[in-house]
């Protein structure tokens, strides 16, 4: 839910790899990402692709090890309390800020964390059936004001659940039953096979049945819209109040990893994002860099974590 354009031109400013910072002798052995999620979704994309480039600056491999469960949760207790040397650390999402509000005991909490970098983010989408009556996100709430309708999301509590929440609550008198599903792809299935009026989802996990014309975007989650989808307009450009939600990646350490490695590990995760081939990768899967120094970085995540403590209090919204 943060602005990401200041940040970005900043971070791709930066000395590449790190010439204004001191470099520790790290790593002398391979570094290895934890993503908080299973293999396929879009926190394991924009890992994997990291980690490649990592490993070549590095001269070290990055090992990526998927360690999903109860939304990203299990992966982020397991790296609060491993050794903090920077060879461990963390590949996470937006739901890292969401479940220390959404949920009584996540097992973490975000002060455990020193931030590396925030590496990329895109929009979430409200997506209909290609053949749907509906065509505008006008239309969708005005239905579901004339009779109860249903969507589908990746799961209970991910970002696109809030924001479609926040959307009806907003708006009053909307009859809309959320239907969780175990990740964005069966969610789309579900879609396409006319058992959900709407699927609110990340728009990576979309853009190929919309590009495909078997579904139709209404709205995405962001303050521009996406070079992907140019014709889907912004929230606030479909006649309501602004949404900003953006799904990013980022990479996170134990809050006592040393400062130099930290320092580093910024310096050329920015390196990376500078990389005009990364750059090339990130918008053909409908992400935008970010990017930032640690302290920029920091400041991302704190703020989402303040925003959707907020957006969790207005909608009432608690997994346990």
């Amino acid at each position: 839910m943060t602005t990401r354009r200041m940040i970005l031109g900043s971070a791709l400013t930066l000395p590449l790899g790190g010439a204004a910072v001191a470099q520790p002798a790290w790593p002398e052995r391979p570094v290895r990402f934890v993503v908080a999620f299973a293999p396929g979704g879009f926190a394991d994309l924009i890992g994997r692709m990291l980690g490649e480039y990592l490993g070549e600056i590095w001269r070290h491999p990055v090992v990526v090890e998927n360690r999903g469960g109860a939304g990203g949760n299990v992966a982020a207790q397991q790296i609060a309390r491993a050794t903090a040397d920077g060879y461990t650390a963390l590949v996470t999402t937006g739901a890292f800020a969401i479940n220390p509000s959404l949920s009584r005991a996540p097992g973490y909490r975000p002060e455990e964390f020193a931030v590396a970098g925030v590496v990329a983010g895109t929009p979430n989408l409200f997506v209909v059936r290609a053949d749907s009556p509906v065509r505008t996100l006008r239309d969708l709430v005005e239905l579901g004001k004339r009779r109860p309708i249903n969507y589908g999301t990746a799961g209970v509590g991910v970002a696109a659940h809030l924001s479609a929440e926040l959307l009806f609550k907003r708006e009053g008198g909307v009859d809309a039953q959320h239907i969780p599903f175990t990740g964005a792809g069966p969610a789309m299935l579900a879609l396409l096979a006319g058992t959900v009026d709407m699927v609110a989802t990340s728009l990576p996990s979309a853009v190929s049945q919309v590009q495909g014309r078997q579904a139709r975007g209404l709205a995405v989650t962001s303050a521009t819209r996406n070079a992907t989808m140019l014709d889907v307009p912004t929230v606030e450009e479909a006649g309501f109040a602004p949404i900003i939600d953006v799904a990013w990646v980022a990479v996170l350490y134990p809050a006592a990893v040393p400062p130099a490695v930290l320092a580093r590990v910024n310096a050329d995760i920015n390196r990376v994002m500078a990389l005009p081939a990364f750059q090339q990768r990130l918008a053909a899967a409908g992400f935008d860099p970010i990017g930032g120094n640690v302290e920029q970085a920091r400041a991302y995540v704190a703020e989402e974590v303040r925003n959707w403590r907020e957006v969790v209090r207005t909608i009432a919204i608690q997994i346990d």
